[in-house]
């Protein structure tokens, strides 16, 4: 936050000591850019920002006007001025930003081929460890918040497997936006204990042909799992 960590660009944008509006985009700008304030998060009020920068009123409600025309706030009447620029390459953006189905899609991608790696890289430890995550999850009944950690591990350990730590990598990214507060609203609308029982199957025949040695069935059987979760969202979307 500004408070804890002023920034001071009068030198650099007002060689008069004076901060001009144009001066003052340019250092709320830099703010944002630099993660002072995230994405939808709430600007100090205007009489804080104004006493903050030494400027008057408006001076600061101009800059604020040019931070919307250039995307950067937006100003909500009765509520006040709210961050919407994301820099979209930054993995802390591309995280807020993702929503469930973009997830899942993403998934399609890159987990059914990490199944036909699993095939050709597990071992007896690898099995031992597997089991033991699913048997977890069988075993939580209607616990979603067990189902959903067994769940991900499930998942992450596949990714271990293939020892390749750019899809370990990858993995980790999609675990990141799990965590997101979004995708913990849609478990607790999409999950039962009708539909984990389901997922578990699921789960069950993806190991089964994991330890058969079966590539292209591996492959198929998670994009059979991904598409019932793929559509376990279409259907929530939709009511």
């Amino acid at each position: 936050m500004l408070d804890d960590d002023p920034i001071s660009l009068d030198a650099e944008a007002a060689p008069s000591g004076r901060l001009g509006a144009s001066d003052l985009t340019v250092i709320l700008k830099r703010a944002i850019a630099q993660g002072q304030y995230g994405h939808q998060e709430r600007l100090p009020a205007e009489r804080e920002l104004a006493r903050r920068f030494g400027v008057a009123r408006g001076t600061l409600r101009e800059a604020l006007h040019q931070l919307e025309a250039a995307g950067y706030v937006e100003r909500r009447p009765g509520s006040g001025t709210y961050v919407i620029h994301v820099d979209e390459d930054t993995p802390r953006a591309v995280v807020e930003t993702t929503r469930p189905i973009d997830l899942v899609d993403a998934r399609f991608a890159l987990e059914p081929h990490i199944c036909r790696l699993a095939v050709l890289r597990a071992n007896l430890h690898d099995f031992e460890r597997v089991e033991a995550v699913l048997r977890r999850m069988e075993t939580c009944g209607d616990d979603i918040d067990v189902f959903a950690e067994a769940d991900e591990a499930f998942h992450m350990m596949l990714a271990d497997i293939t020892g390749n730590p750019m899809i370990r990598w990858m993995m980790t990214q999609v675990c990141k936006v799990r965590a997101h507060t979004q995708w913990a609203q849609v478990r607790g609308l999409t999950l039962d204990a009708t539909m984990i029982a389901r997922y578990n199957r699921e789960h069950r025949d993806i190991l089964d042909a994991i330890r058969s040695r079966e590539p292209e069935r591996a492959a198929e059987c998670m994009k059979a799992h991904l598409g019932e979760a793929r559509l376990s969202l279409m259907q929530i979307t939709q009511t």
